[in-house]
């Protein structure tokens, strides 16, 4: 009797990274269409995310929070303050660091954003339980991805 085949270790389906590349296809795909009215790009909403969670924020301090390098930030923080949603202004206290603040109209740009999480929920039709228990996982990933190397922090 011959044993059973070991599964196939570059199997598509076997690959953590392909799984990954398709849900952030499809999780994009999703935001798309609700970001567009407000006038972001997926990144830029995740700059706003930083910035209504605490503003002003340094573009050190937003870097970190997203784990984006200055070089991906800058061009993000360029359009959304030629979009009138932010200011970029050196800090009083350390001319070294450059000071991000939301504007009035950036503000208020979070009421319409508020709406995204739930219609995201309800889009997937996955429970809310499951959707946690993804993130929990995922961070934990990109932790160990970080401590490795791979991502900036």
């Amino acid at each position: 009797m011959n044993a059973p085949a070991s599964p196939d270790p570059l199997a598509l389906e076997r690959q953590v990274c392909f799984a990954l590349a398709v849900a952030n296809r499809g999780i994009l795909g999703l935001y798309r269409p609700l970001l567009e009215p407000m006038g972001l790009t997926h990144p830029q909403y995740l700059v706003m995310l930083a910035l209504w969670e605490r503003s002003p924020r340094s573009v050190k301090s937003i870097g970190q929070a997203l784990q984006l390098d200055s070089t991906t930030l800058s061009p993000l923080l360029k359009r959304l303050e030629s979009a009138a949603l932010i200011t970029r202004q050196r800090s009083t206290e350390d001319e070294r660091q450059l000071e991000v603040n939301l504007t009035q109209k950036g503000r208020e740009l979070r009421a319409d954003a508020e709406k995204i999480p739930p219609t995201i929920l309800a889009r997937l039709g996955v429970p809310e339980s499951e959707l946690e228990e993804l993130h929990a996982a995922l961070t934990r990933v990109n932790t160990a991805a970080l401590q490795a190397g791979a991502l900036t922090q």
